[in-house]
């Protein structure tokens, strides 16, 4: 998103029309909703949490919300301070928070903070790393022994011709989608083995670890502010970015749906209709 710009003339366009916007706002199906989901299993047992809280991804990986500060209404004092203003009752504020998304006031989304405790492959925590607009605390295996968790997907994937970074569903048979999988685990297996061997023969684990895959199972802790997470799930929702990234960022855009209903549907409106033409 644009660098935010000052909220010197909210006192003036709160009130304004919105452009007659649609009072629903339309999606396409996601990821999350076409792809089944299976349990999530492991480490996260010494994790209390209910299932409203925690979203599984992928065959045992998981988004959980850990924490969450401010909300719609947050955003709202924070646009409004400036004029020594609050809330002007829920139609008003409403129409302001559509006014900041839809003319990039950034800067009063800042006021509400996600925290997400996530389960995912590596090579999923890699590209979420990436972005540089949140907090990150990583498990490290230089403390802990490696469980033999390791993420084992479903269908095989072609790489697309047109787009270097992406992958297209290919036109693998049946026999070539179990054949790859059994690869795919034969290897997990044999780098798990030389992992346990090489700790057996008392080789420490920081040096130990290095014999082992990208598709391992990592956990983190990460902080984000509305803004922040905004652009990450604008981002990783894309039609470019890798599929299992986009159902770890579909997890954290439903959270982000539950508990900021208003700034969610202004997002929807005006920041996802952007994603796949910028």
């Amino acid at each position: 998103m644009d660098e935010a710009r000052s909220g010197q003339q909210l006192g003036k366009t709160d009130d304004a029309s919105t452009n007659a916007a649609p009072s629903a706002v339309e999606r396409p199906m996601t990821l999350m909703e076409q792809t089944p989901i299976s349990p999530a299993i492991g480490r996260e047992e010494g994790f209390a949490h209910s299932s409203a809280d925690l979203i599984r991804v992928l065959d045992r990986g998981f988004v959980r919300l850990v924490d969450f500060m401010g909300g719609d209404m947050a955003v709202v004092r924070a646009a409004r301070v400036s004029f020594g203003q609050e809330s002007k009752g829920e139609e008003r504020d409403r129409r302001l928070i559509d006014y900041l998304m839809r003319h990039d006031h950034g800067t009063p989304f800042e006021m509400a903070v996600f925290k997400f405790h996530v389960k995912a492959p590596i090579f999923v925590a890699r590209q979420w790393f990436r972005h540089r607009i949140g907090s990150y605390n990583e498990i490290s295996y230089r403390y802990v022994e490696v469980t033999d968790e390791f993420y084992l997907p479903d269908r095989l994937r072609a790489q697309d011709t047109r787009n270097k970074q992406a992958s297209t569903a290919g036109d693998f048979t049946e026999e070539e989608h179990a054949r790859g999988r059994a690869a795919i685990e034969a290897a997990y297996q044999a780098a798990y083995a030389r992992y346990q061997e090489l700790l057996g023969m008392g080789v420490a684990r920081e040096l130990a670890r290095i014999v082992l895959p990208v598709g391992m199972y990592t956990q983190f802790y990460v902080a984000y502010n509305a803004r922040s997470l905004m652009n990450f799930i604008r981002l990783r929702t894309g039609s470019g970015a890798q599929p299992e990234i986009r159902l770890y960022a579909e997890a954290t855009a439903e959270f982000f749906r539950r508990l900021m209903p208003w700034t969610y549907e202004a997002f929807a409106r005006y920041r996802f209709a952007r994603s796949d033409s910028e």
